[in-house]
């Protein structure tokens, strides 16, 4: 309902500005492969984010699947590759078992329910050596107006609720691919051993955007389709709290201009299903060096160094 809203305004283009910039990034990491893909989806769509930046030396056909049928009506399809357009439900996809080469999407999982599944289903439908490339908000977008709404209604009604839709974490979405069979992942590990301390680090973007006030955010949001759909939200915000939390959000997060900045952290996804054509690692037990060892080489490099 969201989506055929804001497809349906009259000027909606205004709005797509972080959509289509995401669009183009999630793009540029098609690029970098060196292949050409004969079959590729773009789930979630909208309004051809992605689709727009491709061309056909990257790619022979192209799906556009997106569950609002408004929004398909104005996609934008690449002059030069072949599109098909599909009304899709994310959580329930249409395609084969190894019949597509190429799956992306762009700042559309943050809207499915059941994530994994989702991840199993496109691990199911690319072919050997095929590739899941796709961008999604972090858990750090928006916080700023999270934090100004919960200090708000704490304040004004004694509580809060929940006003903006949930976002995975960075850790969270690793351990979602790996468990759904992924290889080759951008996610590893940097590990600091003298304080044994783990930490998962991936492909990831931070973009400010600077509003006139919050109500400016607000109505971007709504024009974007991203308001909050959660079940449990609350139906109408009190103008009491709302007034309250824009006061807040100018007082902690203000700029000097009297702008307020909005935080969107974007998580870049790829991962590709095994073939044996890949890059395997060694065999446990075939290393050369022991790790209690690195701690000794470090400090030769730096005597050496010296």
């Amino acid at each position: 309902m969201q989506r055929d809203w804001s497809a349906s305004l009259h000027g909606s283009h205004i709005y797509d500005y972080i959509k289509d910039e995401i669009g183009d990034r999630v793009a540029d990491r098609v690029y970098d492969i060196t292949r050409k893909f004969s079959t590729a989806v773009e789930l979630g769509c909208g309004k051809g984010h992605i689709t727009k930046h491709l061309t056909a030396e990257n790619v022979e056909m192209i799906y556009q699947c997106d569950i609002s049928s408004k929004m398909l009506e104005k996609t934008k399809i690449s002059e030069d590759i072949p599109t098909f357009k599909m009304i899709v439900d994310e959580e329930y996809l249409p395609f084969a078992d190894n019949s597509v080469d190429l799956i992306i999407s762009s700042l559309n999982f943050h809207w499915i329910n059941d994530l994994p599944s989702v991840f199993e289903q496109i691990h199911r439908a690319l072919k050997p050596d095929g590739v899941l490339i796709a961008s999604m908000f972090g858990g750090d977008s928006l916080f700023e107006l999270r934090s100004s709404f919960q200090l708000a209604e704490t304040e004004r009604e004694g509580g809060f609720s929940p006003h903006i839709s949930p976002f995975a974490r960075i850790r969270d979405i690793g351990d979602l691919l790996t468990r759904a069979g992924y290889t080759m992942l951008t996610i590893y590990i940097l590990m600091k051993l003298h304080h044994c301390f783990f930490s998962f680090k991936t492909d990831t973007d931070e973009i400010k955007v600077n509003y006139p006030t919050m109500f400016e955010l607000l109505e971007d949001l709504r024009g974007m389709g991203e308001t909050n759909a959660a079940w449990n939200r609350k139906v109408r915000i009190q103008k009491d709290s709302l007034l309250a939390a824009s006061a807040i959000y100018t007082g902690m997060y203000g700029n000097e201009d009297k702008t307020i900045p909005a935080t969107f952290e974007i998580i870049y996804l790829i991962g590709w299903k095994p073939h044996k054509s890949q890059a395997k690692p060694a065999k446990r037990g075939s290393g050369k060096i022991s790790m209690k060892s690195i701690s000794d080489l470090e400090k030769d490099r730096t005597e050496t160094t010296k």
